[in-house]
């Protein structure tokens, strides 16, 4: 469906020092072993982190949030980040450059959540702290002193999945805080795993097609129905009335196809859509920010879209 563009200037760069290390994808190493080298990685390459007014992390029920609050004065408006890393490793630190950039680009205080990792704490464990995270945040007495009346949904990978099964469930009849925008960055949407770029992305990248078989074999139990909208949103009914969508799809990942073909259906439902894709650039645009250039405007890109739907 994307095609297979060349590795741009300032990604290729980047994947310099993977590649002189032997191109060992995350599936490679144990999960042991994964947790602390994902965590460096995104240590050396992701954004600096800003100073903000208040950055606090809380416990809600069995898993942690942190709250990033860029001034003293609140908007009304929270956005609700699920971070990725195949539902397997990641946490609220990896992203956290991320998220203060986007809480001081945006205005809006966010809330990261740091949900319960496979293969410790298996499908559903990562999608019910999701779930709870957004009942948790739309309760004023919950304890978050935040004074949200909208919020904006957001997450990258497996993150972008979350992002994107919080938005089906949670349409304007529901009775969680009305969801002003979604923010799906190289989501996961179909994992039947059949598509095109799987076929493309086979070696070379931190993220291939064998490694995104890892994820699901940690986090989903055998004989699952993969087909179920929280895990394969593609699949799943999507409402006209739903969020406005920004979708980021890259060419060099295996994801590149369902991002795309998920972005296509929002649309053709009625949903209005903002879609970019980068066919020269990999799977963590996101999480390598501080040292790819694209990365960077792109984090500019969905404050901008952020802003102008909450504005």
């Amino acid at each position: 469906m994307t095609g297979y563009a060349p590795l741009a200037a300032d990604a290729a760069a980047a994947l310099t020092p993977f590649r002189e290390a032997g191109s060992h994808s995350f599936h490679e190493f144990t999960v042991d072993e994964v947790r602390p080298r994902y965590i460096a990685s995104c240590a050396a390459n992701g954004l600096k982190p800003a100073d903000l007014y208040r950055v606090e992390d809380q416990t809600v029920g069995e898993f942690s949030v942190r709250i990033y609050q860029p001034h003293q004065q609140q908007s009304d408006t929270v956005i609700l980040f699920m971070h990725g890393g195949g539902w397997v490793f990641g946490n609220a630190d990896t992203h956290d450059g991320l998220c203060r950039a986007l809480a001081t680009g945006t205005g809006h205080s966010l809330v990261a959540v740091d949900y319960r990792l496979a293969p410790e704490h298996p499908y559903p464990a990562a999608h019910d702290d999701c779930r709870a995270a957004f009942a948790w945040l739309s309760d004023p007495d919950a304890g978050h002193g935040l004074s949200a009346s909208r919020v904006v949904l957001a997450g990258d990978s497996a993150g972008g999945q979350l992002a994107a099964m919080l938005a089906q469930e949670n349409t304007p009849a529901r009775g969680n805080l009305p969801i002003a925008a979604q923010v799906l960055l190289y989501p996961i949407t179909d994992l039947r795993m059949g598509s095109d770029s799987y076929s493309r992305v086979t070696q070379g990248y931190p993220l291939v097609a064998d490694t995104m078989r890892w994820f699901v074999d940690l986090y989903v139990p055998k004989g699952t129905d993969l087909t179920n909208p929280a895990l394969s949103p593609l699949l799943g009914y999507v409402d006209a009335q739903q969020a406005p969508a920004m979708v980021i799809t890259v060419g060099h990942d295996p994801l590149a196809d369902e991002g795309i073909a998920y972005a296509q259906k929002m649309a053709q439902a009625g949903v209005t859509v903002t879609h970019h894709h980068l066919a020269g650039y990999a799977h963590g645009l996101f999480s390598s920010a501080g040292v790819i250039a694209q990365g960077e405007q792109q984090v500019k890109a969905v404050c901008r879209f952020i802003r102008e739907r909450t504005a």
